[in-house]
């Protein structure tokens, strides 16, 4: 089964989710260790190639877990956040598209 590695600070933000979203998130998360599909997901293709959304609905509100899960060795979960929009934001975007190009980095210098 694939570890998972979480960038910056993705686990402190899976962690304030409510509890239900936390649960959920997780969930999906082992789902994709076990080499499954989560339930509701979707490329983020803006973010990087084979970069794919975690998609959490709950009576609370809408989570998202970012991750990529191309690699032999980890899942890597670049961001997690609370949806507030009908598109994701630009600053949430940019947090996993330099959490992406970092990963790349160290790969490649590691």
């Amino acid at each position: 089964m694939k570890k998972i590695i979480f960038k910056g600070k993705s686990l402190e933000d899976i962690k304030s989710f409510p509890v239900e979203a936390k649960r959920e998130a997780g969930h999906q998360l082992d789902k994709i260790q076990r080499g499954q599909d989560p339930l509701d997901w979707k490329p983020m293709q803006s973010i990087g190639p084979n970069v794919r959304e975690i998609r959490i609905r709950i009576s609370e509100g809408i989570f998202r877990v970012i991750y990529l899960a191309k690699f032999e060795e980890a899942i890597y979960v670049l961001h997690a956040f609370q949806k507030k929009t009908e598109a994701t934001s630009n600053p949430d975007r940019d947090i996993a598209r330099r959490a992406y190009k970092k990963l790349l980095e160290e790969r490649n210098h590691g």
